[in-house]
């Protein structure tokens, strides 16, 4: 009967596991990083330029240095990930938390989308940050980003 249970069990995770991979939207790794996407399925975003390429990322960071390389393709829209269900959400509608303990993708400064003020708040209760607008974010992103790229030019 133990047995049959464990296999039960086994059986049921390897589905959510396959059903959490399915609902990751192409590409499977960032086009900056080349990190696995649906590893990092909480931070990811889409970019949609307004010449109707999409560009998909791991995260804010890989998003903004995204963007920094292709200055002269407008942004039509930003998806991001809501962090508690994984699903695209507007990045400018999205409640954003910056900083507390769980640790970030691509940055030293984590960075957490949400689609409604109650999950962001209670992320905070439990992992500490602030929340934080859209334009904030994004400001704090391109500096990091920004001081990012610097310091690989000086190693070079």
């Amino acid at each position: 009967m133990k047995k049959y249970m464990l296999s039960v069990i086994f059986l049921l995770v390897a589905c959510a596991v396959v059903q959490a991979m399915d609902t990751v939207e192409a590409p499977k790794l960032c086009q900056q990083c080349r990190m696995d996407r649906t590893m990092f399925a909480h931070s990811r975003m889409l970019v949609v330029y307004a010449d109707g390429t999409k560009t998909g990322l791991c995260s804010i960071n890989c998003a903004v240095a995204d963007m920094n390389l292709n200055k002269d393709k407008p942004v039509k829209s930003m998806l991001v990930a809501d962090y508690s269900t994984k699903k695209l959400i507007d990045a400018n509608t999205a409640i954003w938390v910056v900083g507390g303990k769980k640790r970030g993708v691509m940055t030293a400064l984590a960075k957490w989308a949400f689609v409604n003020e109650q999950d962001a708040r209670a992320f905070v209760e439990e992992n500490g940050g602030k929340v934080t607008s859209f334009e904030q974010v994004m400001q704090t992103t391109n500096k990091e980003v920004a001081e990012m790229a610097e310091m690989l030019n000086e190693l070079r």
